[in-house]
């Protein structure tokens, strides 16, 4: 392109940081801390257009206001096209404000879902209609058997998890536990998945679910363009309850959705009411199931994680099951364990 340079940033110069920074705060726009490849496009040395990305994830797009249709756009996603395929990805996701979306369509883009002021599209070599089908084979889920749903990510699996597995399989006549694949916790999602699959296999109407990159994943919190901390989780929970009701429950016919109450988590609560609010336009319950307690305090990952942190091991067998407590015993559960301790993570 004849008077264009096309440059990738070095994310270690702090330098070259704040100039891609300085140039997304005119589109009032931020860069993400997550991400792991960035680009600009430069006129006269001057940053005129940027995209950058977090694994598979397209965020931080903007580009000059006196070079759009000059191209720019396609540049951009041509170039951080070609770094995904170097890393053997061929799925990706962008998140962008909804006055993008036509961009992106035009770049052979499709819309998964919109919301106020937010758009989440994705292109290549599957869509959310075929990875849903593609679960329906693989689960050998039975699409005309109503069913319920619980989205968690058990980090670790506690009793208070499987009590409130236990009271959806009590009241459904089958329930799917999905699980959060999104690798950002304190015990890998392999760990977390084969603890869940272990600890309720004594329940038949019970079926564990790699969640995937459409729940509570990196493709849905949209942190790079909205600002106020109540605007990203407003955006956030509404985004992913949306595309659960839309295309999870409709297409593997769930009709209600349990959740834990939670009293402490200001996340987790917001999230709640996302889904009270916006389930129920889908056609699906939302039943709220008050938290199992342990000798008057409530049981919950993040205490066994702390009780971890103060070395109070011991304890944990009576809020744990079995499979959970098995794990905690092995070489990789003290190894977690350990980096817990010496952790500040919140995960």
């Amino acid at each position: 392109m004849y008077g264009f340079n096309v440059e990738r940033i070095n994310l270690r110069d702090e330098d070259k940081v704040k100039e891609v920074k300085d140039f997304l705060q005119i589109f009032d726009l931020e860069l993400d801390d997550n991400v792991d490849y960035t680009i600009v496009i430069r006129q006269n040395e001057e940053i005129e257009a940027t995209c950058s990305k977090s694994k598979n994830v397209f965020k931080c797009f903007a580009v000059a206001d006196d070079l759009r249709g000059e191209g720019m756009s396609a540049t951009l996603m041509g170039a951080v096209s070609d770094r995904l395929f170097e890393e053997g990805i061929y799925h990706s996701f962008i998140f962008t404000k909804i006055g993008n979306t036509n961009i992106f369509t035009s770049l052979g883009y499709k819309l998964i879902h919109q919301i106020e002021n937010v758009a989440l599209l994705e292109s290549g070599i599957y869509d959310i209609k075929k990875y849903l089908k593609d679960m329906k084979k693989e689960y050998n889920i039975d699409a005309s058997i109503k069913k319920s749903a619980i989205v968690m990510n058990c980090n670790p699996f506690t009793l208070g998890h499987r009590y409130l597995i236990e009271e959806a399989a009590r009241q459904s006549t089958e329930v799917l536990v999905f699980i959060v694949e999104e690798d950002k916790s304190s015990f890998p999602f392999n760990y977390r998945y084969a603890m869940v699959k272990e600890g309720v296999s004594d329940l038949p109407n019970v079926r564990v679910i790699k969640g995937g990159e459409y729940i509570i994943s990196e493709a849905t919190f949209p942190s790079y363009f909205l600002r106020k901390e109540d605007e990203k989780l407003k955006a956030y929970t509404t985004l992913d309850a949306s595309i659960f009701g839309r295309y999870f429950c409709e297409t593997l016919n769930i009709i209600k959705r349990f959740i834990g109450e939670e009293p402490y988590c200001t996340v987790t609560r917001n999230y709640n009411d996302s889904l009270k609010k916006i389930l129920p336009s889908y056609g699906v319950e939302v039943v709220e199931i008050k938290r199992k307690s342990f000798m008057g305090d409530i049981i919950s990952a993040s205490k066994v994680r702390k009780l971890i942190k103060q070395e109070k091991v011991d304890y944990i067998e009576n809020i744990v099951p079995s499979s959970t407590w098995k794990f905690l015993n092995t070489r990789e559960g003290k190894e977690i364990m350990g980096k817990i301790r010496f952790s500040d993570s919140p995960h």
